[in-house]
């Protein structure tokens, strides 16, 4: 297919004075992505950190107010004391707590002879939270319980074994490291294929489609002209979104940034694409941010892998990713970012971009004609 060189740089800038002149393409393409780093960077946490715990002690003592300030140094609780369990169950029912620690009467002196325990009950309306408020406290006791056998016998209540964990990729465990890179995929997709449907979409509403129809352009100018601006203007959010990521929420990057580039470049072409073909059947604004919105967005937010384990996912879900671009796309993102240059993660991820990237742009070739029907 030839292309003018001539008329398709006319259609560029014609298409970028179009983007600077219209503030609703700049504020989803770089207000958007800032108001969304900043929501997920401070306002979104999977961590449960300073969890309301109610503590009852049925015969107070040194024990007991040894565990309590062992809870206390520990960032992931703040202890609230209740004179009762009937007051403590009322405060769970209630919400203001999300746990209540039990430590009978007896506790005290059986802890002395090593059989003691204590009761602990998790609100378990939100599973994932129960579970992390459950394998904290199961930590905090262990390490309680080996600190008070050190104090008391000099050694690790004789034990022969001593566990050492290392977390690797994500050493400080904060969810952040893991929810920001994830959500420059979405961005992307956002800037990608729900701007450039609606874009497109509006050249038909208003008319200056079949005015540009009625030029000597050919439909390959046409495309090109269409995909070239918005996929600058994705990279620039993109480029936006890593600088936040990594100066503004302190998130490491142990990748190379020329992978990074390939990767987003493979990402916005296929997203570039899915937007383009949207617009091919959906000449209207409002039909095509739908389309838009449950085709690409809602995918590439809830499975991709941004937020819930595909893993976790039913087998028939899980088959279901395999089609969908941000999925590989957030693979790329989170090894890059969080371990570094994983080249058979890479790899892999990125020869399926590229597929999925020729076939949308593909599908655009082959059903965008020049004509007005």
């Amino acid at each position: 297919m030839r292309i003018d060189h001539a008329r398709l740089f006319a259609l560029i800038k014609k298409e970028t004075l179009q983007i600077i002149r219209d503030p609703s393409s700049i504020a989803i393409a770089i207000g958007l992505p800032v108001v969304l780093l900043f929501i997920f960077g401070y306002g979104v946490s999977l961590d449960a950190k300073h969890v309301p715990v109610g503590v009852v002690a049925d015969n107070p003592g040194a024990e007991t107010a040894d565990f309590v300030s062992g809870l206390r140094q520990s960032e992931y609780f703040e202890p609230i004391g209740f004179g009762s369990m009937a007051e403590a169950q009322e405060a769970l029912m209630k919400g203001d707590v999300n746990s209540v620690i039990w430590m009978k009467s007896d506790f005290g002196r059986k802890i002395r002879g090593n059989g003691a325990s204590i009761g602990v009950f998790v609100n378990g309306v939100d599973a994932n939270t129960a579970r992390l408020i459950e394998g904290y406290l199961t930590g905090v006791w262990g390490q309680w319980l080996k600190r008070r056998a050190v104090m008391s016998f000099g050694t690790d209540a004789g034990q022969g074994a001593v566990l050492e964990s290392r977390i690797w990729f994500n050493p400080d465990v904060r969810s952040r490291n893991y929810l920001v890179p994830g959500l420059i995929a979405v961005i992307m997709t956002l800037t990608g294929a729900l701007l450039t449907a609606m874009v497109v979409a509006r050249e038909w509403e208003r008319g200056t489609m079949e005015a540009l129809m009625s030029t000597p352009v050919t439909i390959g100018e046409i495309l090109a002209g269409k995909v070239i601006p918005y996929f600058v203007l994705g990279m620039g959010g993109m480029g936006l979104s890593v600088v936040m990521a990594v100066y503004l929420f302190n998130v490491p990057f142990h990748g190379s940034y020329i992978v990074l580039f390939i990767a987003s470049s493979l990402y916005l072409l296929a997203a570039l694409g899915m937007g383009l073909l949207i617009s091919t059947f959906a000449r209207s604004q409002f039909v095509a941010g739908q389309v838009a919105i449950i085709a690409t967005y809602l995918p590439a937010f809830i499975l991709s892998g941004f937020i819930f384990d595909i893993r976790s996912m039913p087998l028939p879900i899980r088959i279901l990713t395999h089609v969908i671009p941000a999925r590989y796309f957030v693979s790329i993102l989170q090894t890059v970012f969080s371990a570094g240059d994983v080249y058979p993660v890479i790899l892999s991820n990125t020869m399926a971009l590229i597929v999925i990237a020729s076939f949308f742009m593909g599908i655009v070739a082959i059903k965008s004609k020049k004509r007005l029907r």
